[in-house]
């Protein structure tokens, strides 16, 4: 039975197309790391953009083109943590973490460590959890965040060393929100096949012209309001739950309230 099954896996081999993708998301942010390496900040900081961009079409173009197999996943997961997880980590390191010491490569490995983290329980809440919704910060968000950052810094001419403490809390912080139990929009109950209205295409041709205005800037305001997103929707929604129960039975039953009081004046007494 064994022998079959190896069998089997050999002559069905690999799909080619989404892995492919999957390859150049690997290569970009790898190629990121070497361009932080070699001082090229901004060039570091396009290239993990390019990653989530390879990234967000791999398991997209493998479900249009039923093509998902096990290998894919996991390797996509594996390219994700060099890309969003390790990439990442060691950009901001050589930007503006170095100064610090222990304290900076410290911050650099939490990152790191929860981005490793982040993604372990996705791929453990895979059919499980609510499609809606990411718990915790996806990797590829948190990437984004650093990466807008440090492009914005690089084209105002920015030292990150000079801001180094900044840089190791916001670090610090994407690490701990990527293994948060705060909920963040996934945007995944979209319709991308569903007809829609020809003002929607114009409106999206005005967002692409309205981003490459000023990508750096856009970018980062746009992925740290995503990253806030998280916290206050979550906060949001429980002070709304512990809210609404009282409000509703005071809606539904005028009478509720003096029952409460009444049998509060009876316990005193």
């Amino acid at each position: 039975m064994q022998n079959f099954d190896k069998d089997s896996v050999k002559h069905r081999g690999i799909y080619l197309l989404p892995n492919l993708f999957t390859t150049a998301g690997l290569f970009s942010g790898f190629y990121a790391v070497i361009a932080s390496m070699n001082g090229l900040y901004e060039s570091a900081a396009i290239a993990v953009f390019v990653a989530m961009l390879f990234d967000g079409l791999d398991g997209r173009i493998a479900r249009m083109t039923n093509t998902q197999s096990q290998f894919g996943a996991e390797y996509d997961s594996m390219a994700d943590m060099v890309s969003f997880g390790v990439a990442p980590a060691l950009i901001v390191y050589n930007w503006g973490l170095a100064e610090l010491g222990k304290l900076g490569w410290l911050a650099a490995f939490i990152y790191c460590a929860g981005a490793a983290l982040r993604l372990a329980r996705f791929n453990t809440q895979v059919g499980v959890a609510d499609k809606r919704y990411f718990q915790g910060l996806a990797s590829p968000a948190a990437a984004a965040v650093i990466a807008a950052s440090i492009w914005l810094g690089s084209q105002n001419a920015i030292d990150g060393h000079n801001i180094s403490w900044l840089v190791a809390l916001i670090t610090i912080m994407l690490g701990l929100l990527m293994v948060s139990n705060f909920r963040y929009l996934s945007f995944k109950d979209i319709d991308w096949r569903s007809r829609v209205n020809f003002l929607v295409i114009l409106s999206l041709v005005g967002i692409f012209v309205f981003v490459s205005l000023e990508p750096a800037l856009i970018l980062c305001f746009i992925f740290y309001l995503y990253a806030l997103s998280g916290p206050v929707m979550t906060i949001y929604g429980i002070r709304k739950l512990k809210i609404s129960p009282n409000a509703s039975i005071h809606k539904e039953d005028p009478t509720v309230e003096r029952t409460v009081k009444t049998s509060s004046r009876l316990r005193m007494i």
